[in-house]
């Protein structure tokens, strides 16, 4: 089966209607305040509503693509086939569990080894963003109706750039990387720390202009780096490379600031 436009059409409403499933479930938890909370062995916390929702999403993707395989946030890899689906129910499951509404469901379509759509789902702040190969970026809110997302053309780290930051603690111990970090926050007009799947948006749309992480999964990032890329913005990892299965880290801007800090981050001491 190929990537073609038809199948990726099709494939993106699936996407959606998984999204729908995991939304239900997590909307009830979430206003209810209906869970109780697990640490798993990397002491982040789980629910049963993480596990309720990557089993609901599952359901629909298996029922429309029953050959695919899978690899999800709480329940791992299954299948093995040229299709992954890449699933995380609660990105963000530390907000969840606090009561702020900074939480997202990401579901992103990997076909060997290369990312060609996503949705990324955060009901409770408002906002849905998707994107497949070719056929463009998109935003749909409680504030708008669906529109086309394309990134800012700032094209220096001068008063008018904006970045913001995730984790950053493995930076914060490269001596020469948190420097270069530094530096830019002395020249940039705006330094904030969105996070998650939120600053990501705010950069397809055009509101910010660089994003940094340096401790992450692809789980995290798959569905938000078609969006960042359909929306003209370039995503790779803080070292340059493309965005697979072992990102750990996360580099992403438009073109000119792209550029321009992967020279930044990547000066040998």
């Amino acid at each position: 089966m190929a990537t073609d436009a038809r199948f990726l059409e099709h494939a993106l409403a699936v996407a959606h209607a998984a999204a729908d499933a995991a939304e239900v479930i997590i909307r009830a938890r979430y206003q209810a305040s209906d869970f109780s909370v697990d640490a798993k062995a990397d002491a982040t916390p789980v629910t049963e509503a993480d596990r309720e929702a990557e089993l609901a999403i599952k359901d629909v993707l298996r029922a429309a693509f029953p050959d695919h395989a899978f690899f999800g946030e709480e329940f791992g890899r299954e299948g093995d086939s040229e299709f992954l689906w890449l699933i995380d129910p609660i990105d963000g499951t530390k907000s969840f569990v606090r009561g702020y509404p900074m939480f997202s469901t990401q579901i992103a379509l990997m076909q060997g080894g290369r990312l060609v759509l996503g949705v990324s789902a955060a009901g409770e702040y408002g906002e849905r963003a998707w994107a497949s190969l070719g056929a463009g970026a998109f935003l749909r809110s409680s504030r708008h109706a669906k529109r086309p997302l394309r990134v800012s053309d700032t094209s220096d780290f001068g008063p008018m750039a904006a970045i913001s930051t995730g984790n950053l603690k493995s930076m914060a111990r490269q001596a020469t990387r948190w420097q270069a970090l530094g530096d830019l926050v002395g020249r940039v007009g705006r330094i904030r720390g969105y996070g998650d799947f939120l600053h990501y948006h705010l950069l397809a749309q055009g509101s910010i202009d660089l994003v940094i992480e340096s401790d992450l999964n692809i789980l995290d990032i798959a569905a938000l780096t078609v969006i960042v890329g359909e929306a003209g913005g370039v995503f790779t990892t803080l070292e340059g490379a493309g965005i697979g299965l072992g990102a750990t880290s996360a580099l992403a801007g438009t073109p000119a600031l792209h550029r321009q800090a992967l020279t930044l981050f990547n000066v040998r001491p």
